[in-house]
């Protein structure tokens, strides 16, 4: 299926592996990329050399010449020492969770590096689309980690009428309907998070996936108790009880928890606290969520990577509530065009009515 999307990064399937911290390593990319979609690092929660790294056993992991990319976070302080290192690297695409600025894209699509951010609203996407970017990702309210309140169906038709690059749609794909669906509104393909989280090239523990498979709908969550922004999650016992907290006691929990994952990240006090604030984008956050905000990577840690759900908190796209089984990479790609082929069978069929009389 060719659309403006894999014409512009050269994959076989308008699908995309999102850059979810903690998750999207090297098996899971290269296990997207090998099956035919956009697979995307996520380089927040790595440092230079482990990006590096991470990069080249990709690109050992899959046939030459495959494209995959490496998400970014614009705002963090060496970015641009990670768009040069993107740039040595030969990475194909460089993707970000929040807007990159007009020097870092013109940078970037010198060394001939296609640059798509993430955004969840029309004027973020028209002000990167004015600066260069080669497309965007449009995730609606249905995704998960930090989010915003409207819906992928009302937002996605807006910024495809807004903007002349292609738009990938984000937030409550899991299926080859939910791809053509998002075609038919304009988009060039989809992004999954979610559901690419569970599959099998997916690292994160058994007993973590198990809890996003026994989830209902209703068990997906958004809440600012975290970190003070809206942040889809699975609800646990942990966000509850973040949730029912009065100050003090939430202050005095975030103390207790910012100091045993302070041990695991090596950050110092002040360093946290820095981290937290940085993280405020203008929000009135109580100092139990500025400390929460500054190890939140480590709140996501304790759960993707060590197995630890009573410490830690699972970002989750809606989509989990519907999601029942852990196909490999490859399944799960060639399923989703499978039924998106089916799909636009069944709407070929479909003929118009002649006017009465």
């Amino acid at each position: 299926m060719e659309t403006a999307l894999t014409k512009l990064v050269g994959v076989a399937h308008p699908i995309v592996q999102t850059g979810m911290g903690w998750v999207a390593g090297p098996r899971l990319v290269s296990g997207a990329a090998n099956a035919g979609a956009l697979g995307i690092l996520a380089s927040a929660t790595m440092t230079l050399e482990q990006l590096r790294s991470a990069v080249r056993e990709v690109r050992s992991r899959v046939p030459e010449g495959t494209p995959f990319g490496v998400n970014l976070r614009a705002d963090a302080g060496d970015a641009a020492e990670r768009a040069q290192l993107i740039i040595d690297e030969g990475v194909r695409v460089a993707s970000f969770a929040l807007a990159p600025s007009r020097e870092l894209i013109a940078r970037l699509k010198d060394a001939g590096v296609v640059v798509i951010p993430s955004i969840g609203a029309r004027r973020h996407a028209e002000k990167v689309a004015a600066w260069g970017a080669d497309a965007v990702i449009v995730q609606g309210g249905e995704g998960g980690g930090h989010t915003g309140d409207v819906a992928t169906t009302v937002l996605l038709p807006q910024v495809v009428d807004a903007v002349d690059i292609p738009v990938v749609a984000a937030g409550g794909f899991r299926d080859g309907r939910g791809l053509v669906a998002a075609l038919a509104y304009g988009a060039a393909g989809v992004a999954m998070g979610t559901r690419f989280l569970l599959t099998s090239d997916s690292t994160v523990p058994d007993a973590v996936k198990a809890e996003y498979l026994k989830a209902a709908v209703k068990d997906v969550t958004v809440t600012t108790a975290v970190d003070g922004l809206p942040h889809r999650m699975l609800r646990t016992e942990l966000v509850d009880s973040l949730e029912r907290a009065g100050r003090a006691r939430a202050l005095a929990r975030a103390v207790r928890h910012a100091a045993g994952f302070r041990k695991l990240s090596g950050l110092s006090w002040p360093q946290m606290v820095r981290d937290g604030l940085a993280m405020k984008h203008g929000k009135d956050l109580s100092w139990s969520q500025v400390l929460l905000a500054a190890n939140t990577p480590m709140l996501l840690k304790a759960s993707m990577v060590e197995g630890r759900t009573d410490l830690g908190v699972m970002a989750s796209g809606q989509v989990a509530g519907v999601i029942e089984d852990l196909p490999s990479c490859a399944e799960l790609v060639s399923r989703v065009m499978a039924e998106a082929q089916q799909a636009l069978e069944a709407l070929h069929s479909l003929r118009a009515l002649p006017p009465p009389g």
